[in-house]
């Protein structure tokens, strides 16, 4: 089993408008996923610096972040970050610029956990539907484009407000959705905007918004959970 996460951090503000990374450290210990991806995990003005200081996360949690190498301090681009636990070999990882009006992007990383090859992007999409549109196929042909067919999975803030419309349709042409439910607004979730999708060979055996105090207090998103396993095939195959 194997459980991976996305989170909208807000840069380390919670809903008290205070900026608290060692807060956003315990939310993401509390999730105890193997994979995380993060979204506005960078501040967004001047060096641009990761909101969570990088000797902070090495220190207070079980993770690591996937090493980017686009800018000293900083642990994402655009504001798009993937996290793993220490022990999981990063074998790749790549970005990519999504069309759009201002700059977004996407990234990537290929990794080993427990012996299974996976394929993981992270995202933050546009407020747009026609840009989402746009970027959503811009994901999904790069990852046409790449070698190899590892099990994949697609994480992140879609902005899609629809039930099943919009960028939605363009992903689940390939991909299943795990119903992690409503993770915004953290106080009182009233839309579905975080979203984990699978590529066909992986199962989704729970999942869920995680609601906690915390979690509730640290960002204006819910971080939302997914529990893993190979359908019919084993894992990277």
């Amino acid at each position: 089993m194997i459980r991976v996460a996305s989170y909208n951090m807000r840069k380390a503000i919670g809903t008290d408008r205070k900026r608290r990374p060692e807060r956003t450290i315990d939310v993401l210990n509390e999730l105890d996923a193997d994979i995380v991806a993060l979204q506005e995990a960078d501040r967004r003005f001047g060096s641009k610096a990761s909101a969570i200081p990088v000797a902070m996360l090495d220190s207070h949690s079980d993770y690591k972040a996937v090493e980017l190498d686009i800018r000293a301090g900083s642990i994402g681009w655009h504001g798009n970050a993937l996290l793993v636990r220490k022990p999981v070999e990063v074998l790749e990882h790549h970005l990519f610029h999504l069309p759009s009006l201002e700059p977004r992007g996407a990234v990537l990383a290929d990794v080993m956990v427990d012996g299974a090859l996976l394929r993981c992007v992270g995202m933050h999409l546009d407020l747009s539907g026609l840009w989402r549109r746009r970027q959503a196929r811009a994901i999904l042909e790069h990852l046409d484009e790449r070698e190899g067919s590892p099990s994949t999975i697609l994480m992140g803030d879609l902005n899609e407000w629809s039930a099943n419309g919009g960028c939605l349709r363009d992903f689940a042409a390939d991909h299943d959705f795990a119903p992690c439910g409503r993770s915004f607004h953290a106080r009182r979730p009233i839309a579905t905007l975080d979203r984990i999708m699978v590529s066909r060979d992986l199962k989704v055996v729970d999942s869920g918004a995680h609601r906690t105090a915390l979690s509730r207090r640290a960002s204006d998103h819910l971080p939302i959970w997914a529990d893993l396993s190979p359908r019919t095939r084993s894992l990277g195959g």
